[in-house]
């Protein structure tokens, strides 16, 4: 039986994008979207996704409240996010949440309310199969080379800074041996989509571990894995992408 979906988020660039990728999915159902701006519209109208004919409903609550789903994916507003996944548990749907900018108190949060409600929840900075890989290679090198600086470039319109990518980037770097804190700069320019260096220096040499997502199509491979995973996973927050990455890998 298919798993079905509801995007939150789903008119915006990155949204849009994911919804495409979960109606393609022959072993996933999109049943529903959230987009205030465009609440009582249709999907395929609003996103140009021809044959698919899904209503855009105004909040989580309401989508949730007239469309059966297995998942919740969210990707709209560090504001919004929190909020939209705590409101998925507490009616029984597992939330998939690829907005950045929540803070510690509230994955804590999110962690308790999954484990009440029995379901696991997925939090992630980064879906790409790309992001990933540079984030465990980082984590190698930085053993062996603990002087290291992360730079990371986003489009102007994004709102976090650093991003989270960046952030645990820093974050596993220093569990990984690097100095810390490790220094984080932020780049918001027109044109770029989203792209992370790891810069490492040591006596007479420089090594440089760079990740580019040209599109967001980038985020889609990784958020399926994520959908289907997270139906089977114990209760509790999932933080680490990697192992469920590596076990789709091996199915």
């Amino acid at each position: 039986m298919a798993v079905k979906v509801v995007v939150a988020g789903a008119t915006g660039k990155t949204g849009r994008v994911i919804a495409r990728g979960v109606s393609q999915a022959s072993d996933l159902e999109l049943v529903g979207a959230v987009a205030p701006h465009h609440a009582g519209r249709r999907l395929g109208n609003v996103i140009d996704i021809p044959g698919v004919d899904i209503p855009i409903h105004a909040s989580v609550a309401e989508a949730l409240a007239r469309r059966k789903a297995d998942v919740l994916v969210d990707f709209t507003t560090p504001e919004a996010g929190f909020g939209n996944a705590m409101a998925a548990l507490e009616r029984g749907v597992r939330p998939v949440v690829g907005t950045t900018g929540l803070g510690a108190e509230q994955l804590e949060a999110l962690d308790a309310a999954a484990r009440r409600a029995g379901l696991a929840a997925i939090v992630a900075p980064n879906f790409s199969i790309g992001g990933l890989l540079m984030e465990r290679l980082a984590a190698q090198a930085a053993a062996l080379m603990p002087m290291v600086e992360v730079i990371e470039m986003h489009h102007a319109q994004k709102k976090d800074a650093p991003s989270g990518t960046a952030a645990r980037l820093a974050e596993r770097l220093a569990a990984a041996g690097a100095r810390a804190p490790v220094p984080v700069h932020s780049v918001r320019l027109p044109g770029f989509v989203a792209h992370h260096e790891v810069l490492f220096g040591g006596q007479g040499e420089a090594l440089v571990i760079r990740h580019d997502a040209y599109s967001r199509e980038a985020f889609v491979p990784g958020v399926l894995i994520a959908v289907r995973a997270v139906v089977h996973a114990e209760p509790g927050l999932i933080t680490q992408l990697w192992p469920l990455i590596e076990r789709a890998a091996q199915a």
